[in-house]
């Protein structure tokens, strides 16, 4: 585990965006279980692929009409019941950090895992994301800037 001050500025990154951050198994449950409408967890990570593709991509696809009703994000490696609590939703995909999880009614419907994530430009992954949005997101909220 890194020294909390160091992962800071890779939590407020996305808690700028408004994605509410989950550091326990408890807040996971409440934030997760039998939820309706649809959630986007996000496994953050203090990794390069997570530092300029993952998070500036969420950034980018937030831009969008239409997004997730919830956003969360469990940090891997730092709060570490929090994230294999969050890995426990994610069904039939193995623990992948960075990733981002769709979950509709507290049910996975989609997943993006490093491997999605590590090889591909950040338009592209923002391009993916803002397509889950629009398929599985009913509301149009404003945009975050």
């Amino acid at each position: 585990m890194y020294p909390d001050i160091m992962v800071v500025p890779m939590r407020d990154e996305l808690t700028r965006l408004g994605i509410q951050e989950l550091r326990t198994s408890e807040d996971v449950d409440r934030a997760i279980a039998n939820q309706p409408g649809t959630t986007m967890v996000v496994v953050n990570s203090i990794c390069g692929c997570a530092a300029g593709r993952m998070r500036p991509a969420v950034r980018m696809a937030l831009q969008n009409a239409t997004r997730p009703q919830k956003m969360f994000s469990v940090f891997a490696g730092q709060d570490i019941a929090a994230t294999e609590r969050a890995r426990s939703y994610f069904t039939g995909y193995p623990p992948s950090s960075p990733s981002i999880a769709f979950l509709r009614d507290g049910k996975m419907v989609h997943m993006l895992q490093r491997s999605d994530i590590e090889h591909r430009d950040v338009a592209d992954i923002a391009h993916e994301l803002k397509q889950a949005f629009d398929k599985l997101c009913g509301e149009s909220v404003p945009a975050t800037s």
